[in-house]
């Protein structure tokens, strides 16, 4: 059986799924819509046999023609685009599916709505969080099954992902996104670390959260010269509304049924000035350890000075690259690298047997209460109970000053050079 995948958005997201798709069996792209017309992504998919691609100027119109929707858009966009497929189902369109890229919602509230929606209408969802599904971390989990049922799980998981900054200017605008790199990318390492910590063959939520602790700042992209930048290059003010560009913290998890501890770190950035994205994950239990970074290659290329006028994209070789010349590392298949290539497989093999993915809806309504606890806590300096009901009620309400564009009550902003 094939999936026709329609698909919402046209950005640099929906870029990333194609190339996985090309790596995929059993899906095809049958429709394509977006705020501005996806002519580029539609002429992907017809080049590389994905499908008809064909482009439809609302979401109400690709529905009847799709088994799929995977909602690639705009964040601010998403619980719009859900009320109108929930709205077309009521109506009577048939689905076999539903996919929102993370994160499922800026807040609780907006997160909570489209769980709902999911529910009552009765589509399976898969919550697509790429990293979970990296084949390097799956494989790690695979070879130390045995070593940790002898010895126990990890009990400390640190994960990071770092680069110099989005592509597009909505994801500066914290209004619009929801944040900074706390909600742009803290989501994929809090979802990292709850993962590896859990023992292999259990419930993704079978670890309860405990208590979290953050921090945040804004370290470089508040100074003058880089503001100035981000005004010039998207019109994005981080004088009046900025957002931060580092955060880290902890996570503290209690087994549901063994009682153990086990805590994960993570670390995000809008700051690293290096090759170009860069993921680091580690685990650590007793007696053992793994650890992985996405910039070791086994290909590396060097363009000096006199050949750099000749060299090709240069994010052709990686995400988010900062350079075009010197020595640069090489990931020959990114997609498949980042676990965007098995995610569209996991959510295949489920939505052909009309089950949720390995990752639901509520497990991503899980996740964007772990982000709003980490706002909380770096708002607050203290730590977040998520074992206290009245923390618990807070944050379904609760949106971090920074979402509301109030950032400067919270970062620093530097006036001189």
């Amino acid at each position: 059986m094939t999936l026709r995948y329609g698909i919402i958005g046209g950005g640099f997201i929906s870029q990333f799924h194609l190339r996985a798709l090309t790596q995929v069996r059993g899906i095809e792209v049958a429709g394509l819509t977006s705020r501005t017309r996806p002519e580029a992504l539609a002429t992907y998919v017809r080049d590389n046999q994905l499908g008809a691609g064909v482009i439809y100027d609302t979401v109400e119109a690709m529905l009847p023609h799709v088994d799929v929707v995977a909602i690639f858009s705009p964040n601010f966009c998403r619980v719009a685009t859900m009320e109108i497929i929930a709205a077309a189902v009521r109506d009577g369109i048939q689905l076999r599916g539903l996919i929102v890229e993370k994160p499922l919602g800026r807040n609780m509230s907006e997160a909570r709505r489209i769980v709902d929606l999911a529910r009552e209408i009765a589509v399976p969802t898969a919550y697509f969080e790429n990293q979970i599904h990296m084949k390097m971390l799956q494989n790690a989990r695979t070879q130390l099954a045995g070593v940790a049922a002898a010895m126990g799980p990890l009990t400390l998981a640190r994960s990071s992902e770092e680069h110099a900054g989005p592509h597009n200017g909505w994801f500066w605008d914290p209004t619009q996104q929801g944040g900074g790199v706390l909600s742009d990318m803290g989501c994929h390492c809090l979802a990292v670390g709850w993962y590896l910590l859990t023992p292999l063959g259990s419930d993704v939520r079978r670890l309860v959260p405990q208590s979290v602790s953050a921090h945040v700042g804004l370290l470089k992209w508040g100074l003058p010269k880089w503001r100035s930048e981000l005004l010039d290059r998207f019109g994005v003010d981080y004088t009046a509304t900025p957002a931060e560009d580092f955060a880290t913290g902890m996570v503290t998890y209690k087994d549901a049924t063994t009682g153990a501890i086990s805590k994960a770190q993570f670390t995000v950035s809008w700051m690293y000035d290096k090759q170009g994205l860069r993921l680091l994950v580690d685990g650590l239990g007793p007696g053992y350890a793994l650890e992985a970074n996405s910039l070791r290659s086994p290909l590396e290329i060097f363009i000096g000075d006199a050949a750099a006028a000749r060299v090709a994209d240069a994010e052709m070789a990686l995400e988010k690259a900062t350079s075009s010349q010197g020595l640069l590392a090489i990931q020959p298949n990114e997609a498949d690298l980042y676990g965007y290539t098995d995610e569209n497989i996991d959510a295949r093999d489920a939505f052909t047997e009309g089950r949720d993915a390995l990752l639901n809806f509520e497990y991503g309504l899980e996740i964007v209460r772990l982000t709003m606890a980490a706002y909380m806590s770096a708002e607050t300096a203290r730590v977040v109970d998520l074992t206290d009901p009245a923390t618990i009620a807070a944050l379904e309400t609760y949106i971090p000053l920074i979402q509301q564009g109030r950032g400067r009550e919270l970062l620093h902003i530097t006036d001189s050079d």
